[in-house]
């Protein structure tokens, strides 16, 4: 389906339970990847992605196609997931809250030490490099995508990359010596 065809359906009463349908099928994995590089979590990532989804059933008569399907769905997505993560720091400032105990409690992770590194590195990131490294490296978004879904400058977004990644080595290395 298109996104076009699937906006349709979602908005015609008769068909409304087929276009949503073709809308999950369509986005909900990519979605589930790209919070779950934000919250780390499984369990956080179903809270975050079933929140995702009643705003979208909520407000997909407001899409207005000023940008793709694709990028709106990102950005509500993008925006329940750092809203999450914010309420899950302000609750758990202890060790229980740390990436390494998170990571290593998830019966979902499939993980060694080296890529609990990563992550703790890029969790430690501000928080605008974190999503751009997670939308560039993980899921290889354009950096045009990108610019969309976080209202940033394509400039602004590659400095944000650049900046993500060196910071990232210097921990991993710093970690290792």
């Amino acid at each position: 389906m298109t996104d076009q065809s699937i906006i349709t359906s979602i908005l015609n009463t008769a068909t409304l339970e087929q276009g949503f349908q073709g809308l999950l099928d369509k986005y909900q994995e990519r979605l589930y990847w790209h919070v779950r590089g934000i919250v780390l979590v499984h369990e956080d990532t179903d809270d975050v992605l079933q929140n995702v989804w009643v705003k979208v059933y909520r407000n997909i008569s407001k899409f207005d196609n000023k940008s793709s399907l694709y990028t709106w769905l990102y950005r509500i997505a993008t925006n329940e997931a750092i809203t999450h993560k914010t309420k899950r720091k302000l609750a758990t400032n202890t060790l229980e809250g740390s990436v390494a105990h998170l990571l290593q409690s998830d019966p979902y992770f499939e993980g060694n030490e080296a890529v609990i590194q990563l992550k703790t590195a890029i969790d430690s990131l501000p928080e605008k490099q974190m999503l751009v490294f997670n939308m560039k490296y993980y899921q290889d978004m354009k950096y045009n995508e990108i610019s969309e879904i976080l209202g940033t400058s394509v400039g602004g977004l590659k400095a944000s990359y650049h900046h993500a990644v060196t910071k990232i080595k210097a921990s991993i290395t710093s970690d290792i010596f």
